[in-house]
């Protein structure tokens, strides 16, 4: 499918599926229609607009990611940064690296790649706006309102990642 029309799809799948939840979660606790349609409409018309803008950043994320890869290697040192020289932290870095030892055994060095949090940082952004505007609409049940934006957008930002590392993996192979 066309990235272009994937986006637009992505989008109108959005207003409709949150715009009806909206609909559906405020007339539980309302009876105000013009609350209820406004909320919807709000609701939908907001998901769709993030849709695009997440879309956008993950992509960008993931580019700036996809040449990465994530080793924990670094994890023990952090960890027995502020308290090096105590018997505490001796004992936690000796723990790190036998869990570390042990773990690269099994994994024979395998790295993580570092798109594995691409869609992290849109998906705060996406948070932070949806319960904002939510908060700013006075939507009557806020938190059944954004919950499934919230987990949606989370399963289409790794959804939408491996489809794209999957691409970037089939075109350099």
């Amino acid at each position: 499918m066309n990235p272009v029309l994937r986006l637009w799809a992505s989008a109108i799948i959005a207003l409709v599926a949150n715009g009806g939840w909206s609909f559906f979660a405020n007339s539980l606790v309302t009876d105000d229609m013009s609350v209820i349609i406004r909320s919807a409409i709000v609701q939908g018309g907001y998901s769709s607009i993030i849709t695009l803008l997440f879309t956008w950043v993950l992509e960008r994320t993931y580019n700036r990611a996809s040449t990465k890869y994530i080793s924990f290697a670094f994890v023990v040192p952090l960890v027995c940064f502020a308290h090096h020289k105590t018997l505490h932290a001796s004992i936690i870095r000796k723990s790190f690296n036998n869990a570390l030892d042990t773990s690269a055994s099994w994994f024979d060095g395998l790295c993580w790649p570092s798109v594995v949090f691409a869609p992290l940082l849109p998906l705060s952004i996406q948070t932070t706006l949806v319960v904002s505007v939510n908060l700013l609409n006075q939507t009557p049940n806020l938190a059944l309102t954004v919950a499934p934006s919230i987990l949606f957008s989370a399963l289409y930002g790794y959804m939408y990642t491996l489809y794209l590392y999957k691409q970037h993996k089939s075109n350099s192979d």
